[in-house]
């Protein structure tokens, strides 16, 4: 009787509840360590991506993608991005110019590893701010390191841009015309193939099966001005009817030096072959393939660097069959070749006084031509005005491997009789991380 009385003293009542709160404050912070851990496990699978140029293997220049599948990261989720932020001035002696500011685009890069086989890439793109787009998704399958599965939206390995677009993986604020009129970067389709790397032989091959340019959508979609640029398809509900084939072969076996090879192959789309009847008596068929043009580009591009001294040069060139029916059907003024080419020196300037300097900066000039009627078939004539001459010269500071400042002066000209020459200024900044 006089336990049970002392249990039921406020005193008790009061020791009780002080021990149930100590517990309560036990439980509490053992659960904050636990989310604590929980989240430093999460974290410690997160890896925000570090600029990798170059493979420490192979020797091969690195671009994000590269940069995931490598497998140096060892994470779970890579997040990273770049982005591009210029000032463009012309320069014109008969009349003033206003420039142009734009944060030309801004990138968010996310990969995923499912394991050590099975990973997946995608890039989403925000262009002069109000423009999003999707520029890769693919998931790639690691059966062997010379033999990889890869299927989703994949950039076309043609010339060195439209892989190695990073703003802080070439010189100059804009990207050379030549990777925009007749390869027109960003290039990216939807499809599925092979790549790998044969270290044995420092070569480094891709193989897809991709569908082609929109050549006609109630429409013409190519032209004489720039190309295929307008029939890109970016993965967005693209059409199909024919297949075409798109491949590259790298070699890296020299220290410095890079030297690929592509080749693209096959026939633009055409919104007219969907629902034609099985027997055609009024000759839609015939039509439909007035709507098509057969492609067959190539491309060589060769990245070299010596210490200071970086170079690198490319040349396309692109046959293009059935132009002549293609214009007569659409209206348009597609030429039947396409040839471009360029060539690049740079030196990092600041190595002079400090080679062990940090950061870079590099002198460069290019030359560039590109010429989207190098040939014409029928009554088209000659464009004398798409084939254009571009020189840049320029510097590109590198604070950081994934940070630089850049301005170059631009000369454009073209072969038409009594063209003027124009001249601009750019500046910009170029992050990539």
């Amino acid at each position: 009787m006089v336990l049970f009385k002392v249990y039921n003293t406020p005193t008790f009542v009061l020791l009780f509840k002080m021990n149930l709160n100590n517990v309560k404050k036990e439980i509490i912070g053992e659960m904050r360590k636990e989310i604590l851990s929980l989240g430093m496990c999460m974290m410690a699978g997160i890896l925000s991506a570090q600029v990798v140029g170059t493979d420490t293997t192979t020797n091969a220049p690195m671009n994000s993608a590269q940069n995931i599948l490598s497998g140096n990261r060892g994470k779970t989720i890579t997040i990273g991005g770049y982005g591009q932020i210029d000032y463009n001035q012309p320069m014109n002696d008969t009349a003033s110019a206003n420039g142009k500011l734009d944060v030309h685009r801004m990138v968010i890069f996310m990969g995923y590893k499912f394991n050590d086989r099975v990973q997946f890439v995608t890039e989403v793109e925000f262009e002069h701010i109000k423009e999003v787009y999707v520029e890769q998704a693919f998931i790639n399958y690691k059966i062997s390191t010379p033999f990889n599965f890869r299927a989703g939206l994949m950039l076309i390995p043609m010339g060195i841009i439209n892989e190695y677009h990073e703003p802080t993986t070439f010189n100059g604020v804009e990207r050379p015309n030549l990777d925009g009129k007749i390869v027109p970067t960003t290039w990216r389709e939807i499809g599925a193939g092979f790549t790998g790397t044969l270290d044995g032989l420092s070569l480094k091959y891709q193989a897809y099966v991709v569908n082609g340019f929109l050549g006609y959508d109630g429409g013409s979609k190519l032209r004489g001005s720039d190309g295929f640029r307008k029939g890109r398809q970016k993965g967005a509900e693209s059409t199909i009817s024919s297949p075409n084939f798109s491949t590259k072969v790298d070699f890296y076996g020299i220290k410095g030096l890079k030297i690929g090879a592509a080749a693209y192959l096959g026939k633009t789309q055409s919104s007219l072959f969907n629902g034609l009847p099985n027997n055609d008596t009024l000759g839609l068929a015939a039509q439909a393939d007035s709507s098509v043009v057969g492609m067959n580009m190539f491309g060589l591009d060769v990245r070299y660097q010596y210490k200071a001294l970086q170079l690198r040069g490319q040349v396309i060139k692109t046959a293009i069959a059935n132009s002549q029916e293609y214009n007569l059907f659409t209206g348009s003024d597609l030429g039947s070749s396409m040839l471009g080419y360029y060539g690049e020196v740079g030196y990092d300037v600041l190595s002079i006084f400090n080679k062990d300097a940090k950061e870079k900066v590099i002198l460069f000039g290019r030359y560039e031509f590109y010429d989207t009627h190098d040939a014409t078939e029928g009554l088209l004539d000659q464009n004398s005005s798409y084939a254009r001459t571009d020189i840049t010269v320029g510097v590109t500071y590198k604070v950081s491997p994934g940070a630089a400042f850049k301005a170059d002066y631009q000369i454009f000209d073209n072969k038409k009789k009594g063209n003027t020459p124009s001249n601009q200024i750019n500046f910009g900044v170029g992050v990539w991380f």
